[in-house]
């Protein structure tokens, strides 16, 4: 029986059919075997490892490579090309993808403690997505996948995320951004936990590309908190017209459930707004319910028992006073005419009685102490 002689694989080359394998090994059928001559194609975003008795020969990169003697140094020292018909050695070939892996999520799987100066100790959740490459394709074989013969994107993304993860606590550690001003710091955020996590994916043979903070979600009493502030900061400098509105809402709602329970509904809108509802529904009747005088100066109205005029500073009583002839309205001593009924005031300042003395005032028919008959 002959020794069966195998045959110069001529192509070598990987079609990348998937979107998330880093590595593949290419696999040569048993009839073929990796000789001088052979040809050796690396894709754009590839390149190819050359494994010989467990050592990295070579990394060849994009291009078109023949395979003979003098085409790398490092594989003619070390597979003895020039003696590969003769007598082919067994060589492992690892073709890496370099392309830029996108789209991978991140998020802080429990949420995070921050000090806050508005809100004092918060926790903090986010999330978002990061890219990364291949960047050093030796080491990634050496600290990754080894020599395995499929490396995806799965098989190394939790001990990313979890890089990522560490950086962005850090970050909200150390930044010392107030909550309210973190949705206006996503950017700058990103980049410096890149940044950060750039030195330890290199360590792996990786670099991150892109990191992107999408969303950090407060506490929902810190939102409510913030949503209140929000709020105050609409009504500032109109906080009665506030209250006010807050009352009449209040009234309206407990007017919608006229049981017992509507009734203490509206009881318990507060001691604070029923006291001021109160104090202006007093001040109300007061004003309506007060009796009201024209000043003899200017003719504004004023309280009864005002000295003085609102309008015009005038004083308002105090002064002789006569009848009005036509009204029997009490007129100040010296208005020409009467602010009640407009007749002129001809009638004398006043008069005393012939029967008991007392002064009487002008147009009195009658004396107010003894009743004797004025004329």
């Amino acid at each position: 029986m002959g020794i069966f002689r195998k045959q110069m694989l001529k192509v070598i080359s990987w079609d990348d059919s998937a979107l998330n394998t880093i590595v593949h090994k290419f696999e040569a059928s048993d009839r073929y075997a990796i000789m001088k001559g052979s040809q050796l194609i690396v894709k754009p975003s590839q390149a190819a490892i050359f494994i010989y008795r467990g050592s990295v020969c070579d990394v060849f990169t994009e291009g078109n490579w023949k395979l003979e003697e003098g085409s790398t140094p490092i594989l003619t020292k070390l597979a003895n090309w020039k003696y590969a018909f003769e007598n082919p050695k067994e060589t492992e070939i690892y073709f890496v993808n370099l392309r830029r892996f996108t789209g991978m999520k991140w998020g802080t799987p429990s949420p995070v403690m921050m000090r806050d100066k508005d809100f004092g100790m918060i926790r903090v959740s986010g999330h978002g997505e990061y890219s990364f490459h291949v960047q050093n394709p030796a080491l990634c074989m050496r600290e990754c996948f080894g020599t395995i013969h499929s490396f995806r994107t799965q098989d190394i993304e939790n001990h990313l995320r979890t890089i990522i993860v560490s950086e962005i606590t850090d970050m909200l550690g150390e930044c010392q951004i107030p909550a309210l001003d973190l949705a206006a710091n996503y950017t700058e955020l990103g980049n410096a936990a890149r940044l950060n996590a750039s030195a330890r994916f290199q360590e792996l043979g990786f670099d991150v590309d892109q990191l992107l903070v999408l969303n950090f979600k407060l506490p929902e009493s810190v939102e409510k908190a913030m949503d209140k502030r929000t709020t105050l900061g609409v009504f500032d400098g109109k906080m009665n017209d506030y209250a006010q509105f807050e009352s009449v809402q209040a009234m309206r709602d407990s007017a919608k459930n006229p049981g017992v329970g509507g009734v203490f509904a509206g009881a318990g809108v507060g001691y604070g707004v029923g006291s001021r509802m109160g104090r202006q529904f007093a001040n109300s009747i007061d004003e309506a319910t007060s009796k009201t005088v024209k000043c003899p100066k200017c003719g504004s109205s004023a309280k009864e028992n005002a000295k003085f005029c609102p309008n015009c500073g005038s004083q308002m009583s105090g002064g002789e006073t006569v009848v009005c002839g036509v009204c029997s309205q009490s007129v100040d001593a010296g208005m020409k005419f009467c602010p009640n009924c407009g007749s002129r005031m001809t009638q004398s300042k006043g008069k005393s009685c012939p029967k008991c003395g007392a002064k009487v005032s002008a147009g009195i028919k009658f004396c107010p102490e003894c009743g004797a008959l004025i004329k």
